[in-house]
């Protein structure tokens, strides 16, 4: 067993399976559904409910996590006489992040002798999920807490994030475009591509006309980074919101272009990331070179 525990939140949307098969600790955020309060539990089948839900009209809202939350987490972590790594979501993209440092700073004087380390990861959804995939990989195969901190750092600006969505309407609720460009999107099938650029925000660099652009658009970026690298092993992860059968058209693309690629996931996108951008939300994750959204 390792002397530290890599520890993460449920909105690195991965598999409930997966989280339980490393034993890596989650924080879950929560939401309603409909007024009806939810904790994200990281389970397929609690997130393929959720969007079976919203294309019937149900209506989501997420909430950040308190302080008190993260220091109750925090200490039942460090009460295991273990150091502690913890990844969440990018501080751009939400305020429970200042949360998470307010509570390392409650907890701190409680633990003199324990390292709580609390990561910038400038990723959302299956970005940071890749992000713990990969430093739980090390730490398992014995890196030191320093080195997998080190790791950390040193590569999280190298995982790209390549998003779409099916509906403008979900990103005009969550403020990210007007309510004049979502009505003008949507009667001309405009369809955002977007992208987390370094600073870890969520970006729309590109407008396809309909659906089949936007997932070529997607698949022309994912194909350009794969060129630059050796994808011998590499691992990619498709994330989806309730549109199975676009992922397994970005996946089959992928392999027919890159046969000696690694394995590629594909799996239910996450409630929180959801609910800000609605079902038919396609999204692809990889290790690269670097971030550039073309």
């Amino acid at each position: 067993m390792s002397d530290y525990i890599i520890a993460t939140s449920s909105t690195s949307d991965l598999p409930r399976t997966w989280l339980d098969e490393h034993r890596v600790p989650f924080i879950p955020y929560t939401y309603t559904v409909n007024g009806e309060i939810r904790e994200d539990d990281c389970r397929e089948e609690s997130r393929a409910a959720v969007y079976a839900g919203m294309r019937k009209g149900d209506l989501l809202k997420t909430s950040m996590i308190n302080e008190m939350i993260y220091y109750e987490f925090f200490k039942s972590l460090l009460e295991t006489g273990r150091d502690v790594i913890f990844l969440d979501m990018s501080r751009e993209m939400s305020a429970s992040y200042q949360k998470s440092l307010d509570a390392l700073e409650m907890i701190r004087s409680e633990y003199p002798d324990r390292r709580l380390y609390i990561m910038d990861t400038r990723c959302i959804s299956g970005g940071l999920g890749t992000l713990v995939v990969e430093m739980v990989r090390r730490m398992e195969a014995g890196a030191s807490f320093d080195e997998a901190v080190a790791w950390g750092e040193e590569n999280k600006l190298k995982i790209a994030h390549r998003f779409t969505v099916d509906d403008l309407n979900y990103l005009k609720m969550g403020g990210r475009v007007s309510n004049a460009t979502a009505l003008v999107g949507s009667i001309l099938g405009i369809k955002p591509v977007l992208y987390v650029p370094d600073r870890g925000t969520l970006d729309v660099v590109k407008k396809a006309r309909g659906r089949k652009m936007a997932l070529k658009s997607i698949l022309s970026g994912v194909l350009h980074d794969l060129s630059e690298i050796d994808t011998a092993g590499l691992e990619i992860h498709i994330l989806h919101a309730d549109c199975a059968e676009d992922a397994g058209y970005i996946r089959d693309e992928i392999k027919k272009a890159f046969p000696q690629t690694g394995t590629i996931t594909i799996t239910q996108l996450g409630v929180v990331i959801g609910a800000h951008c609605g079902p038919g939300l396609l999204t692809v994750f990889y290790l690269c070179n670097g971030r550039r959204p073309e």
